[in-house]
């Protein structure tokens, strides 16, 4: 059945929808303790190289199906601003540390990517600017999924790293595979 128009692509009506939620998470517990041992360390080596906590790792993979491939950065969450836009060492070094994946920003105005770019050389796959503070979920789905466009990048396996409830909107309005505050992606802490 397609949704029309205004539909918010909740829950199925039709019927027997309990009983499929009761099979899929029937089917997934028997699944998760019978994964062999080379596939959960492969795992844990994987959030390792992508500098996350394994339980941060899992939960997303759990969520999408799928591997992270990458990160979306907001200017905010790098602590870059237009009077400022080269990284800290600590952030640099946390970046340089991740293996693998994409890496993308997102800058907030003034700040424009070519110049986030000119003094962050070597860290970025892309930049571009963020989504205005005015722009509808839409139109901010719009520029979060084009700033991956270039490199090809599945929304679903990009996390944004963020500052805030609007950027943790906006990971929501792209599609993405979940949100982390900055200070847990850099430093560890929970808020």
């Amino acid at each position: 059945m397609i949704a029309g128009p205004g539909h918010n692509n909740g829950p199925t009506m039709e019927p027997g929808q309990a009983w499929r939620k009761h099979c899929w998470k029937k089917a997934r517990a028997d699944l998760l303790p019978s994964l062999p041992i080379e596939i959960l360390r492969g795992r844990v080596r994987r959030a390792k190289e992508l500098g996350l906590e394994y339980k941060t790792y899992a939960s997303v993979r759990a969520s999408t199906g799928r591997d992270v491939v990458g990160f979306l950065f907001s200017s905010n969450a790098l602590r870059a601003f237009v009077k400022a836009p080269g990284l800290s060492a600590e952030r640099r070094e946390t970046l340089d540390g991740l293996i693998d994946c994409a890496r993308v920003a997102v800058v907030s105005k003034p700040l424009t990517p070519a110049q986030f770019l000119a003094v962050n050389p070597d860290v970025f796959d892309a930049a571009q600017t963020a989504p205005n503070i005015w722009q509808n979920w839409p139109q901010s789905r719009e520029v979060i999924q084009s700033a991956l466009r270039g490199d090809r990048l599945p929304a679903d396996g990009i996390l944004l790293i963020g500052d805030g409830e609007l950027e943790r909107e906006w990971s929501t309005a792209g599609k993405l595979a979940g949100y982390l505050g900055s200070e847990r992606f850099f430093t560890g802490a929970t808020p």
